[in-house]
């Protein structure tokens, strides 16, 4: 097993540029049973441990409604990743992937998501299943699991834009 911030063989790390935030905003964090990178799941599981996801104040009104959507896709910021690897060895045996071909935890803009099920609604607290993150990691945003979304505002033009001819369209401005 590689030991944490470890360079496997033939992974690449380059020197980042000085990181400029985006001006996110931290709207809660995550409870999960996982102090470690080691011992955390490389994908959340539907059937895995109930977790936690505290949300703070302001942002405690926006939860309103949540509660009717079964799924939910959970952002959240991967505080304790490497940010400097753009090719890695995820199984270890000198075969490298670039970082956009995976889902490491080890990114320039380390943002994680995962589609969790929603078991409870309990004041400012969501009970979840299918988290992958560290206890204490950071949120960035909740939304409700799109293939489970129907818009609620009025439809706009691009809501009818298919295939080719917006493909078309696009190509042009470019």
């Amino acid at each position: 097993m590689v030991r944490e911030n470890e360079i496997r063989e033939n992974e690449v790390a380059v020197s980042p540029p000085e990181p400029v935030d985006a001006g996110l905003t931290f709207i809660g964090r995550t409870r999960t049973p996982w102090e470690s990178r080691l011992m955390c799941p490389r994908q959340g599981r539907h059937d895995g441990p109930l977790c936690r996801i505290e949300i703070f104040e302001p942002w405690v009104p926006a939860l309103a409604g949540v509660e009717a959507f079964e799924r939910l896709e959970v952002l959240y910021w991967l505080d304790r990743s490497r940010r400097d690897l753009v090719l890695q060895s995820p199984a270890s045996n000198g075969k490298v992937h670039g970082t956009f071909s995976l889902r490491s935890p080890v990114r320039p803009n380390p943002i994680g998501s995962s589609i969790v099920l929603l078991e409870g609604v309990e004041g400012n607290v969501l009970l979840v299943r299918g988290l992958d993150c560290l206890d204490g990691t950071p949120l960035l945003d909740l939304k409700p699991d799109r293939s489970l979304f129907k818009p609620i505002a009025p439809p706009q033009p691009g809501d009818f834009e298919t295939g080719d001819a917006a493909e078309a369209k696009h190509c042009q401005k470019a």
